[in-house]
């Protein structure tokens, strides 16, 4: 099986950053300790845009992400945040191996 990452972009209001902070990391959390096939999944926080963040998530498979996308944790997240957030960008990369 190939591995399959994400780069995810979100920005959100600067008013509601924490409470979309701990949305996020609460997710992460979730999704690292219920998901088997979530491998990695990094939040980290551009110098250039206090108001966004960029996600790298790392997944076994395909299918794996299929389930993280499907899965209750992200359909939390996205009931909690939803209305903090201004603006996604996805990217789904694949992970060369030597």
């Amino acid at each position: 099986m190939q591995k399959i990452a994400l780069v995810v972009t979100i920005e959100f209001k600067p008013e509601s950053k924490a409470s979309f902070l701990q949305s996020l990391l609460d997710h992460k959390q979730r999704c690292l300790a219920g998901e088997p096939g979530t491998l990695q999944f990094e939040v980290l926080t551009p110098t250039e845009n206090a108001h966004s963040v960029v996600l790298f998530e790392l997944y076994a498979s395909a299918e794996a992400l299929v389930a993280h996308d499907a899965g209750g944790s992200l359909a939390l997240f996205k009931e909690q945040a939803g209305p903090l957030i201004t603006k996604v960008s996805r990217q789904h990369c694949s992970v060369l191996n030597p």
